[in-house]
């Protein structure tokens, strides 16, 4: 018997790109990401999921954005273990 202990969180996030210090800040229940990729060939959702795994302690292979890959905001599903 097998079962698996992955918490799912779905997050909202607006990406700024170009920053100049690459950290991940949360205010009025908004999650921001600011990045200093450029939003070029996916170097910037790179950065993006990168962040959010350092943040979350989540794999990066356990991110994923579900919407939003070439758009400033995006919907993004972290797995993660406990």
């Amino acid at each position: 018997m097998s079962f698996s202990t992955e918490k799912v969180m779905i997050l909202n996030i607006k990406v700024i790109t170009r920053a100049k210090k690459s950290y991940i800040k949360e205010e009025n229940g908004q999650v921001k990401v600011y990045t200093n990729a450029v939003p070029e060939k996916g170097k910037a959702n790179e950065a993006v999921i990168k962040l959010l795994s350092e943040y979350y302690g989540a794999k990066k292979s356990g991110i994923r954005i579900v919407r939003g890959e070439k758009l400033q905001y995006k919907v993004v599903e972290i797995n993660t273990k406990p």
